[in-house]
């Protein structure tokens, strides 16, 4: 359920567009970038898409600042918009002023709020894509964020990333997975990005005891681990299933199987299996964990919190939000607002919504 919140009246996508651009008044001089030059061969895609991608902030220098932006109305803008809309607004703006809209907000906006709003620009698949492109990079690997990402997708969603993918990068999914992961690592994910599995809601009960049997022998009835059975069970079954072995095998040997993984298996792959099993029982409880984690102790990773508030706002943001209040006794938007501040801040809890 989306927390996103649209203005009582709407506005059309053409004055969106008049609006924006009046906000970047245009007579300023664009400033200096001083970025380190990433050359657009080895991206395979337009300046456009490199300029938009997510951790392209990683690679500049801090001292580029927008030149007289309005920035307070660019973010009642473009946080208050659906993802139609936002597409909308591009395809208006560059048919009026003959320029590409990401390329003005990163000349424009700076930053931990331009990484958060270019990725909010994107449509689904697109920023899935991006953000599984970036963390693959040999340069900036997040392996973890490339995990989430896969891992939490339903069969449909990857199918849409797998092709936006190869046509932003000019590579397919599987060959990146392939260079820049390792071991049953990499094996989980080829599974799991090249499987068909069901998206439905029906279990076959009894297959789901004869999983959760192969899994006990795979596991903790032997000495060592049969990772093949798990990656097996793991890639094809779907999410009633996988939530359904998970029942089973705590009602067979009385443990529960998120315990049987922690105890079989460890690093990226561990990880891989611990983000299926939660985001087929669960998956606003894995979020609201994933985002705690992002916000707790000292320094805040903003990463993570940039990728699951923008990814999830439009799809099940309300269920991450009561789940964090339930298991944290404090809103989501009270932590967001602890640990963010300036422009970043607004345009994060505008995505969450109201603070209820």
């Amino acid at each position: 359920m989306s927390t996103l919140s649209l203005p009582p009246v709407l506005t059309s996508p053409r004055d969106d567009a008049i609006q924006l651009y009046r906000a970047f008044k245009v007579d300023a001089k664009p400033p200096s970038y001083g970025f380190t030059y990433i050359p657009v061969s080895f991206w395979k895609v337009s300046a456009v898409t490199l300029a938009s991608s997510f951790y392209i902030n990683m690679c500049r220098k801090n001292n580029r600042k927008g030149l007289g932006c309005d920035t307070v109305a660019v973010v009642n803008i473009l946080a208050h918009r659906d993802a139609t809309q936002r597409s909308l607004i591009q395809h208006e703006y560059r048919a009026m002023y003959s320029e590409d809209l990401l390329k003005r907000l990163v000349s424009e906006l700076r930053g931990k709020l331009e990484t958060a709003v270019l990725l909010w620009m994107h449509d689904p698949a697109g920023r899935d894509a991006i953000v599984i492109r970036q963390a693959l990079l040999p340069d900036l690997t997040n392996l973890d964020a490339a995990t989430e990402v896969i891992c939490s997708r339903t069969p449909s969603q990857i199918q849409l990333i797998k092709q936006n993918y190869q046509a932003k990068f000019g590579v397919f999914l599987e060959q990146d997975i392939e260079r820049h992961t390792s071991g049953d690592h990499k094996k989980l994910l080829l599974a799991y990005v090249s499987t068909s599995r069901y998206e439905g809601l029906e279990v076959d009960r009894e297959m789901a005891m004869k999983d959760a049997k192969a899994l006990y022998k795979a596991g903790e009835k032997r000495l060592g681990t049969d990772e093949k059975t798990f990656i097996r069970i793991f890639s094809e079954r779907s999410r009633a299933q996988l939530a359904a072995i998970s029942a089973a095998y705590h009602d067979m040997y009385g443990g529960s199987l998120k315990k049987a993984v922690k105890s079989e298996t460890s690093g990226k792959f561990e990880r891989g299996l611990l983000t299926i099993l939660q985001c087929s029982e669960n998956p606003a409880k894995y979020f609201a964990k994933a985002l705690h984690k992002a916000m707790k102790g000292l320094g805040t990773d903003d990463t993570t919190l940039i990728r699951i508030i923008v990814t999830r706002t439009e799809i099940d943001m309300q269920y991450i939000k009561a789940e964090y209040l339930r298991k944290y006794k404090k809103t989501l938007n009270d932590a967001v607002h602890s640990d963010t501040s300036g422009h970043y801040r607004t345009f994060l809890l505008s995505l969450l919504g109201p603070n209820n």
